[in-house]
């Protein structure tokens, strides 16, 4: 699998599990819908209060696994460095990201108003490592 084809698959099975790393090294695991940007970055939407964004703010590295509605079925790991994308610069990178991965939102602004009552942030992972590339 390359990261073309990653992200394709990505773009029609947003559905995942996003791992980052805790103080003391363990994974620290949360399901989370994801979407890929324009510039083929992987983003997720989250609270600036989240435990995977203080843990991504201290170590910028994620892995996404994203599964298909057959919980057997196809499956696409992701991985790499992580930006974190506070209010007020991530309102519209979020509005684009509830387009991609939902669609169009009935009130723009009451969307905007929960983005800063929940304090949004967008997470835009560069995908350096794509998997699997081996069968077991």
């Amino acid at each position: 699998m390359n990261k073309d084809e990653a992200l394709e698959f990505i773009r029609s099975n947003r559905r995942g599990v996003l791992s980052t790393t805790r103080k003391d090294g363990r994974p620290q695991l949360t399901p989370v819908v994801a979407a890929v940007d324009d510039d083929g970055r992987v983003v997720v939407s989250t609270r600036e209060t989240a435990l995977k964004t203080a843990n991504l703010r201290r170590e910028p590295w994620a892995t996404l696994l994203l599964m298909s509605e057959a919980f057997f079925g196809p499956w696409v790991q992701v991985e790499g460095n992580t930006e974190i994308i506070s209010l007020p610069d991530a309102m519209e990178p979020l509005i684009d990201y509830y387009r991609r991965a939902v669609g169009e939102h009935k009130d723009w602004d009451e969307y905007r108003a929960a983005m800063e009552r929940e304090r949004r942030v967008l997470l835009r992972i560069e995908v350096e490592r794509v998997g699997p590339n081996i069968r077991g």
